[in-house]
């Protein structure tokens, strides 16, 4: 069975309609299997939406890990946070909207470990920001507020960026970037800090434009 293809659909259906409102057999109908055979080979719906949130969330984590290796000044971390969180967000526009918007949808025990992951992968900001500011790159009279402004921006993405608009993903990556500086007091050129901004990973939980446009 090919597990990608369920959680395509999954995460097509839990986009569009909402957690709740989507069954296990609908799901079972999209993939071709009855409910008991896709219960067999996935669980239950919650934990089908815990794997697609897990990935979803443990692979931003890598991302942003590897966008901070990358490089050794804070100005040079940030612009591959932006960069690398913007070009994610963009290619796995709902599975991040689920991965957004679904905590709610999960038992006690299973939302504190989402929840733990979406905190590691935010303290990569706050951490960044932190040794900024204290090195005298960054000047934000709250940092606090300048992370969520940064990341809040970055995760809308997902809602209106289409491969076929009238910029590349490069060119929405450097402006972002351009963005956060701005915001952070930086005068510095993206395209000479972070020239080729890293390339996205798309999950196999991301439905294909086919399945993307279902609900």
């Amino acid at each position: 069975m090919d597990l990608g293809r369920v959680q395509r659909a999954a995460v097509g259906c839990f986009a569009h309609k909402g957690f709740a409102a989507t069954g296990i057999r609908e799901l079972g109908a999209a993939v071709g299997l009855n409910s008991a055979t896709l219960y067999h080979y996935v669980g239950s719906k919650q934990e089908l939406l815990v794997e697609i949130m897990r990935r979803c969330l443990e692979t931003m984590i890598e991302q942003g890990r590897a966008a901070c290796a990358a490089a050794t000044t804070p100005t040079g971390q940030l612009a591959g946070l932006v960069a690398s969180h913007v070009g994610f967000t963009a290619t796995n526009p709902l599975s991040c909207r689920v991965a957004e918007h679904e905590l709610r949808a999960l038992e006690p025990t299973v939302r504190a470990e989402m929840q733990a992951l979406r905190d590691h992968y935010e303290q990569l900001f706050t951490d960044v920001l932190r040794r900024g500011a204290q090195q005298g790159d960054f000047h934000a009279p709250d940092l606090s507020l300048a992370r969520l402004a940064i990341m809040e921006m970055s995760t809308g993405v997902a809602h209106w960026y289409r491969p076929d608009g009238r910029k590349s993903l490069a060119e929405v990556q450097h402006a972002f970037v351009a963005m956060s500086y701005a915001l952070l007091g930086v005068d510095a050129d993206p395209h000479s800090i972070l020239p080729a901004p890293p390339p996205p990973v798309r999950l196999a939980s991301e439905p294909t434009d086919e399945l993307s446009d279902q609900g």
